[in-house]
């Protein structure tokens, strides 16, 4: 602990009558030794418990065209959708790996023979199999995360237009912060949750389409803030003084909580309530027109991306049947190594017999099966993407494909989720006639007829 001295030593030269007198004051002038609190330490400790406490997510007030100046209280606007790290991939995938029986099983009987009574054989016929077993394992799992990290940058490092002093900057979606202004054209996906500020529609209408927020391929309507949207051009928007109040991020789509308030003295002074008409979220896409928004959420915040679940490890039916037949296996190892012992007698130390029984019967349960089973899925997974009839399919992970032969029943809530939406003329009845794909020159004859007298 730190120590400090309070106070001096007594100084001058005081007569001899004043030294009774003054005894009480020099007693406690002279100097004492206080112990003071480390504030190092408390600090450090302070530090550590705010960083490993999870930060909740809170509502903000941001101001239209100025960067957030505490931007280290809102996330980056960074898509992470790994599974691993370069620390955390190798135990993870042992662990996920020896959970299997299989797996479990042949690591005990390679370890056993590093115990000289146990030992039946090489080092290597036990370890080499289990060896290739994991490494083909980790090279399926390593390609599938790798095939994220690029789709993860690929996203990130798409370009938008920010609206700024200078004019229009094209930024990436990783700088993008709280409180910027972008401009998203038609056929682009938002980057971010946006409070729509204007369009290039005169009404300040928008046309959405959130198929990657809920699956609807139809066009949602949006409508831009109508103070904002009678600005002569978007330029404007950096001159006056507004802000937007925010509702702490939550998982709904279908709602949202806001206001816009105007401060600008050469504007109407006042608030406007926003609602989820003026918003567009992260992963929609402008199916109309430009939108040029405000980002009033990034990153993790954003409501796709905290309805999003993260990454864990598959298990297919088939890998548990595996690990159910592996079980049974090894139960008839364990039937025949006993009946091998009780023929040659239960004399001497027949568990260590009866244990190396079991490593020469340990060949019923053939470890080359899973390795054929890992192949046949990475080979699966590419010929789905190579695949004519299908253009454009992409197996993601390479872990469960095979479980897409395994479908029995698809159950559907409207025809449109098993077909492309896509309207085809059969026929066409309009009183006592009806019209067909084969007698539809008649409807064309009538109508050039039709067209015909009214242009005479």
């Amino acid at each position: 602990m730190d120590e400090v001295e309070l106070v001096t030593r007594n100084q001058g030269n005081e007569s001899d009558t004043d030294t009774d007198s003054s005894s009480e004051t020099e007693h406690l002038l002279s100097p004492v030794k206080v112990r003071r609190p480390n504030m190092n330490r408390k600090r450090c400790c302070s530090g550590l418990l705010s960083w490993c406490r999870r930060k909740e997510p809170a509502s903000r007030t941001v101001w239209v065209g100025r960067t957030a100046a505490s931007t280290s209280t809102f996330p980056a606007n960074v898509i992470k959708n790994q599974k691993y790290s370069i620390i955390t991939f190798i135990p993870v995938v042992l662990f996920n790996q020896f959970k299997f029986f299989l797996n479990l099983y042949f690591l005990v009987m390679a370890c056993s023979q590093f115990i000289p009574q146990l030992r039946i054989g090489y080092l290597y016929t036990y370890w080499g199999p289990l060896g290739f077993v994991i490494f083909v394992t980790m090279v399926r799992e390593a390609i599938d995360d790798i095939k994220r990290w690029q789709r993860d940058r690929e996203v990130n490092q798409s370009r938008y237009a920010k609206l700024t002093e200078r004019g229009l900057v094209s930024v990436t979606s990783a700088n993008l912060k709280v409180g910027d202004i972008i401009v998203v054209e038609k056929g682009v996906r938002v980057p971010a949750d946006l409070v729509l500020l204007r369009t290039t529609e005169s009404a300040g209408a928008c046309f959405i389409r959130t198929d990657q927020l809920d699956g609807e391929t139809d066009w949602k309507l949006r409508l831009a803030v109508p103070s904002t949207q009678r600005l002569t051009k978007d330029d404007d928007l950096l001159r006056m003084q507004a802000s937007v109040y925010a509702e702490k991020p939550q998982k709904d789509i279908h709602s949202f909580i806001g206001k816009m308030s105007i401060l600008d003295s050469d504007a109407d002074t006042g608030e406007e309530s926003l609602g989820v008409e003026n918003t567009i979220w992260a992963g929609a896409v402008v199916a109309s027109g430009t939108a040029t928004g405000l980002v009033v959420y990034t990153g993790p915040e954003c409501r796709a991306a905290m309805n999003n679940s993260q990454p864990r490890s598959k298990v297919g039916l088939i890998d548990q049947e595996l690990n159910g037949i592996t079980k049974v296996l090894f139960l008839a190892t364990i039937g025949l190594a006993v009946i091998m012992v009780a023929l040659k007698g239960f004399d001497g130390p027949w568990y260590l017999y009866m244990f190396r029984f079991l490593l020469l019967f340990s060949y019923l349960i053939p470890i080359s099966l899973r390795v054929n089973l890992d192949m046949g899925k990475i080979f699966y997974s590419w010929s789905i993407g190579r695949d004519k009839e299908i253009p454009g399919t992409q197996a993601r992970s390479t872990t469960i494909p095979e479980e897409l032969g395994r479908v029995s029943y698809l159950l559907s809530d409207k025809t449109g989720t098993l077909t492309m939406n896509q309207m085809i003329f059969k026929k066409l009845h309009m009183g006592s006639t009806s019209y067909s794909p084969d007698t539809f020159d008649e409807v064309q004859s009538s109508v050039s007829s039709e067209l015909s007298e009214e242009n005479r």
